[in-house]
């Protein structure tokens, strides 16, 4: 797969107005209604090069959006990172020192003996982060391709991400070998728990596309925790759903051992192959087939290609819900 250098469509805002906040915590600002409610957060820079979510979280404090009902917490997280973007090497500001959202197990955080740049980070929010009901986290995606939801492995996550009804993909997983991500933090990971998390992916970094995908699924997910009611949003975020949502479980990561991976074309990520054997690329010379009939390519990229990072993973649809599967939820 060629690395194609993609524009950079939107402005990214100067979010240096919002490092004090009501929270203490830098950049992590929580209101509370004083009524009966859940805690929501919307999350924004998970990965500092992933600017749809700053444009939204930055627009609604800017709007001084507070909830009717619960607490809302609207917080950037790899300030640092997001910091140091700059358009000529626009990768570069993923992260710091390692992935943010790769850091997210107790054991890990409570491991004072392992630091960096964003495990301090990760440590500063935490303690918000742990009082968290239903977490939206705000991503986007090194290539362009369609919008979807990481619900990961529990059915609670694909469940909600039905509910709130878009984007059209749920991707249900169990995460990467390199390490846990937010969404699945604690109470987000347990079956037992009522709290719950989606990671959507809107689109390309860069494209304004993106931003749509990022202001409609915030919109919907606070509307559906009943935080604020749809007079309070900015009028223009909602757009239409899809007509049908496709619940796809990612079985296996492809992971690779060494630099001497290629794709076999240029995917962009959803496509399906209709019979197993199929080969999508080749790792150390050896050809990497699909292992079963209608598989899915899910995000597949090779733009931070180094021995141990997946660069696809290989789903099947398990289920397709129509809209009006979903009318009494």
């Amino acid at each position: 797969m060629s690395i194609e250098a993609y524009p950079i469509e939107v402005d990214f805002p100067d979010i240096s107005v919002h490092e004090a906040s009501p929270s203490g915590i830098a950049y992590v600002h929580t209101f509370d209604s004083g009524l009966p409610g859940p805690h929501v957060m919307i999350n924004a820079l998970t990965h500092g090069n992933e600017v749809c979510g700053a444009i939204v979280v930055d627009d609604l404090l800017r709007r001084q959006l507070r909830p009717r009902r619960g607490r809302l917490t609207l917080a950037f997280a790899n300030v640092a990172a997001y910091l140091s973007f700059d358009p000529a090497k626009p990768d570069a500001a993923r992260f710091v020192d390692q992935d943010f959202n790769r850091v997210w197990t107790a054991a890990t955080l409570d491991d004072t003996s392992r630091t960096s740049s964003e495990l301090t980070r990760a440590r500063e929010m935490r303690p918000v982060i742990d009082t968290v009901d239903a977490l939206l986290d705000l991503h986007s995606m090194h290539e362009k391709s369609k919008p979807l939801i990481v619900a990961g492995p529990l059915q609670k996550g694909s469940e909600l991400a039905v509910k709130l009804g878009t984007p059209a993909t749920v991707i249900c997983d169990e995460g990467h070998p390199e390490g846990r991500r937010m969404r699945d933090y604690e109470g987000f990971g347990d079956p037992a728990s009522t709290k719950n998390a989606l990671l959507i992916e809107c689109g390309q970094h860069w494209e304004h596309g993106a931003v749509g995908v990022a202001r409609d699924t915030t919109a919907r997910f606070l509307l559906l925790a009943g935080v604020v009611d749809e007079t309070d949003l900015p009028a223009g975020w909602l757009a239409p759903l899809p007509a049908a949502q496709h619940i796809v479980r990612v079985t296996q990561p492809v992971v690779a051992s060494s630099m001497d991976f290629r794709f076999a074309a240029p995917y962009t990520g959803l496509e399906i192959f209709e019979k197993a054997g199929a080969v999508i690329g080749w790792s150390n010379g050896e050809a990497v087939v699909t292992p079963y009939d209608n598989c899915m390519l899910v995000m597949p990229s090779l733009r931070q290609l180094r021995p141990g990072v997946t660069v696809v993973r290989l789903g099947k649809i398990e289920q397709t819900v129509t809209r009006s599967d979903t009318a009494g939820l």
